[in-house]
């Protein structure tokens, strides 16, 4: 008889709490769903291997259906809402999607992305009020027994690259083919041996679960008997309310969410009690060290910092007791042996910066695109996902930014991380993204471009002053030598700054 692949808790533990709407989902519900969902896919021809897509926005039934196509053997495309129609008609032609699952909040772009008969030849359901050419998700669902199907076996998400140097790739993992708890839980290894959690623990994601991270550590934390928090979108009183409020345990984040908490007005800040809180996970996208030690200051050394990729090619971590000795690095490796080689590939000392690779790491492919995945191996059987970082005596790994976005000015190297990490902690700035662009005589030119706290005080005066600031802290070579405004940055909802739109965006303003 399939098995669950939840740990036993109370049937009627929440196993997901939505705020700000206070939906729940019980275990209960969350097994009997699933296994609808699992029956449902089924009916509709889906077999182990086959995908679906999800459009939808956080909200309790994410859960259902992920778990459901889990349990199927399936592969799961979650698709970012934030898309343009293009974009997500690209990803769902590229995934093979057999049947897409959309939310109705979502309806006027799921209408638009599926104007293509071709696609989601298997079906079309719709979460809530369901429009002209979609089927009620929700009738499909409770037509299925309650049961599970009795082929189960571990599926896997198949989700897609953040596309911050261009067009996103589909990262495709090998199915084990196993039954029910077969899965390398690795978060959920993480989360119990490195983190102490324990059934009834309490698990906030801030995060849209359409990306790897939240999406695998929820998963992992239902996997553990802890009950979800998930916040509808981000909101950073919101977030400290939600810990205080269900004594939340373990939380996951990343950076431009610290900045912004951070800064909330220190009255704000201290209304909250967040004593129930024992560790707080980040990754996703680099930390400045004067925001994390900000972190620690306030909330203590509970910071657990890890960094891999959703291509599951290597992992190190780091507590904060140990990034107090090592500000700025990203830990030591916890899967996969990491080294860092120059451009020709030859293997760099301690304290050089080049290519990060990890050695005897994960299998997966690029959807599609046999090209990018060998380019993404080297000759020692290392994988790289573009990362530029050092090792130093002990073996710690310090990132300095993505290899795409090296910026080669009069023939020096400059990693637009260190001038953001500078200029993000001025007062006036509330977000920055460093790009270079080209020029005639340089190469390439450094360009920041700066959201402000108040934007009313925008002009020459305030970008000298940054500029002034700059060259305070940094070498005159790494200085912006131009600062603009805009009203937004174009990042991920993760935190990842799509530099290829930044530069597109300065370079025709």
């Amino acid at each position: 008889m399939p098995e669950t692949p939840f740990r036993a808790v109370d049937p009627a533990q929440p196993a997901v709490i939505v705020e700000p709407s206070g939906d729940v989902i019980t275990y209960e519900d969350l097994e009997t769903r699933s296994n609808q969902v699992a029956h449902l896919f089924r009916d509709r021809g889906l077999q182990a291997g086959s995908c679906v897509a999800v459009l939808v926005e956080n909200r309790a039934e994410y859960f259902e259906l992920v778990w459901g196509a889990q349990r199927a053997g399936l592969y799961y495309v979650g698709v970012n809402t934030h898309l343009t129609e293009a974009e997500a008609a690209y990803i769902l032609r590229d995934s093979g999607a057999q049947l897409v699952i959309a939310s109705d909040t979502l309806a006027p772009l799921a209408d638009a992305i599926l104007a293509d008969p071709a696609l989601a030849p298997r079906g079309r359901l719709m979460l809530g009020s369901a429009r002209a050419g979609w089927e009620s998700y929700e009738q499909q669902r409770s037509l299925r027994p309650r049961t599970p199907i009795p082929d189960e076996s571990e599926g896997d998400f198949l989700l897609y690259s953040s596309g911050t140097t261009g067009r996103p790739k589909g990262i495709q993992r090998p199915l084990s083919g196993g039954p029910v708890g077969s899965h390398p839980d690795v978060p959920g290894r993480w989360l119990r041996e490195l983190l102490d959690f324990a059934p009834g623990d309490v698990y906030l994601s801030p995060a849209p679960l359409y990306h790897a991270a939240p999406l695998a550590w929820t998963m992992s934390a239902h996997r553990s008997g802890g009950t979800v928090v998930l916040l509808h979108h981000f909101d950073p009183e919101l977030a400290l309310d939600a810990i205080a409020r269900h004594q939340v345990t373990h939380s996951q984040w990343v950076p431009t969410m610290f900045v912004r908490m951070l800064k909330l007005p220190a009255q704000v800040r201290d209304e909250y009690d967040l004593s129930s809180l024992r560790h707080a996970v980040h990754a996703a996208a680099p930390c400045p060290v004067d925001i994390k030690r900000a972190m620690i200051d306030w909330w203590g050394p509970i910071l657990f910092e890890f960094y891999s990729s959703t291509e599951g090619v290597g992992a190190t971590t780091i507590t904060s007791q140990e990034w107090l000795r090592k500000p700025g690095s990203v830990g030591k490796p916890i899967h996969g042996r990491p080294y860092v080689t120059d451009d020709e590939g030859t293997e760099l000392a301690v304290g050089e910066i080049g290519t990060v690779w990890f050695a005897d790491s994960g299998e997966f492919t690029y959807r599609g695109d046999p090209g990018k995945t060998a380019a993404a191996q080297d000759s020692r059987g290392g994988v790289s996902v573009g990362d530029t970082g050092f090792l130093d005596q002990d073996g710690y790994l310090y990132l300095t930014d993505r290899r795409t976005h090296l910026i080669i000015s009069g023939g020096v190297n400059i990693y637009p991380r260190e001038i953001e990490d500078v200029l993000l902690m001025h007062p006036a700035v509330a977000d920055v993204g460093v790009v270079g662009v080209p020029d005639a005589e340089m190469g390439e030119r450094v360009i920041a471009a700066v959201q402000l706290q108040a934007p009313a005080t925008a002009g020459p005066d305030l970008a000298a002053e940054l500029i002034s600031f700059a060259r305070t802290k940094l070498a005159g070579f790494k200085v912006p030598r131009d600062i603009r405004f805009p009203a937004h940055l174009p990042r991920t909802p993760t935190g990842k700054m799509r530099k290829h739109e930044l530069k597109q965006l300065l370079m025709n303003s």
